[in-house]
């Protein structure tokens, strides 16, 4: 059974500004090593190309990105720099959220391998240890024979409000898998420390596997004009190399939701695989601060920056050099045209400055 990587690339990261925009999204940007996070990302399930990923993982198949139109270049670059020759790239008249773009991948794949089973990933996460995730991979593939949908969740390592939860109930037919009880929003710090105490929380990663006849016969139940109009973009796309324009007017049509929302919450065939697998989703300044190498003094930088009695921070200089003094525990960002500082605590808050 080939198992299709699906990469979703079209994320705006407005939580990562000045440094990530619009044009340049954090998932085209090399923010934890020299490699951007979606060559990462791609480098994680690309047999033969430098990462050790589909060698681990039977009949791996060359990914699929699914991607905004106007980074169609960007992305056909960065892969050819890592020499991953994807399967195809989708491109996104509009964004339309997760649960219409894993449509028309499942539409993509489906045509090519009725038997296909997929593996979406968002391009912007961090994965650090790879057997336990290859592990987690095995584990819900056998679930996926059953006609399940499975999605990966994140042993919690702290009682973190920035991610949203699953709480697991009966076993599954997997070992240490469990059908989904049900999905908790973002939760406050008590609620949080409750999940963590309780054992049968965990993070939602934005990732899963699943056959995709399985999500497609889910979304019609669900989403029937989803459905409909995801199939008729792919039906009705242009195609030219490896770029894969979706319908226009058909894509558009299609109502705007996530996977959890459209599918996952509704459907009975929703099974949860705990992932102890090094994750983060780098969701804030913060978050990327945690996953960075760090100095004696727990700093994080990158580009020319002079610290002097500084602890705790991350600074990044893009442009010019960013000279820091006498400060603890904040996050400092310069490029070409804004600046941010801002303390770690608050970091959430600059999605707000974006929207202003």
């Amino acid at each position: 059974m080939a198992i299709y990587p699906i990469l979703l690339s079209g994320g705006a990261g407005t939580r990562l500004w000045p440094l990530s925009r619009a044009v340049l999204p954090k998932q085209l940007l090399p923010l934890v090593t020299d490699k951007t996070m979606l060559q990462e990302t791609a480098l994680r399930v690309a047999a033969g190309a430098g990462g050790a990923a589909a060698q681990a993982v039977a009949e791996l198949m060359a990914p699929l990105v699914v991607c905004g139109n106007e980074h169609r270049f960007m992305v056909a670059e960065q892969m050819r720099e890592i020499g991953v020759k994807p399967l195809g790239i989708l491109l996104e008249p509009v964004g339309r959220n997760t649960a219409p773009a894993v449509a028309a991948a499942a539409n993509y794949v489906k045509a090519i391998d009725p038997d296909a089973v997929m593996l979406v990933l968002s391009a912007d996460l961090v994965v650090n240890d790879m057997p336990a995730f290859h592990a987690a991979i095995a584990r819900a593939e056998k679930l996926s024979k059953e006609g399940e949908l499975a999605t990966f969740g994140i042993v919690p390592t702290a009682p973190e409000t920035g991610y949203g939860y699953i709480k697991s109930g009966a076993a599954a037919g997997a070992q240490q898998c469990f059908r989904v009880d049900s999905f908790v929003e973002k939760p406050d710090r008590a609620t949080a420390e409750g999940f963590v105490a309780a054992g049968n929380y965990y993070w939602n990663s934005g990732m899963y596997l699943f056959r995709a006849d399985a999500y497609l016969r889910e979304l019609e139940r669900f989403q029937p004009e989803m459905a409909t109009k995801a199939a008729e973009a792919v039906r009705n796309d242009q195609r030219d190399l490896d770029f894969c324009r979706l319908d226009e007017a058909a894509f558009t049509a299609c109502p705007s939701d996530s996977i959890d929302y459209a599918v996952m919450e509704k459907t009975t065939h929703a099974v949860v695989v705990p992932a102890d697998i090094g994750w983060s989703d780098v969701g804030s300044w913060s978050a990327l601060h945690e996953v960075q190498p760090k100095d004696a003094a727990g700093n994080a930088t990158r580009g020319d920056v002079y610290l002097d009695d500084v602890s705790g921070s991350l600074v990044r200089a893009e442009s010019r050099i960013v000279a820091v003094v006498g400060v603890k525990d904040l996050v400092v960002v310069e490029t070409n045209d804004a600046v941010l500082v801002a303390h770690k605590d608050q970091v959430q808050r600059v999605k707000q400055i974006v929207e202003h």
